[in-house]
């Protein structure tokens, strides 16, 4: 009864179980590996002011990206590539809040 045991098949089989694991959970949508493209920087968004009686010029097709109002957040999601979003957020890493949702305060029973 004082056998030893061969340990390299059960670290294969552990190593084969968290690849598997990975491999379903990115085909699945719910592992996203990012890349440098991902990333959209603050600086490639410009806010441009309307002031009333001056006109501006915008471009006729629209952007890749698409805000929603998320519990008084601003969020942006991109519709070129899949599971991509973020919040907007200013130079001092304050998230730009909507106007257009309340902002619940408080649950009520």
């Amino acid at each position: 009864m004082n056998e030893e045991r061969n340990a390299i098949p059960l670290i294969i089989t552990g190593i084969c179980c968290i690849l598997g694991t990975v491999g379903t959970l990115w085909y699945y949508g719910y592992l996203h590996f990012a890349k440098p493209e991902d990333a959209l920087l603050l600086n490639q968004f410009t806010m441009l002011k309307t002031v009333p009686g001056e006109d501006y010029k915008i471009s006729v097709t629209p952007a890749t990206e698409v805000a929603q109002c998320i519990d008084g957040v601003l969020v942006l999601f991109d519709t070129a590539q899949k599971g991509l979003s973020g919040v907007l957020i200013n130079e001092k890493k304050q998230a730009v809040r909507c106007a257009g949702e309340e902002t619940p305060q408080q649950l009520q029973p």
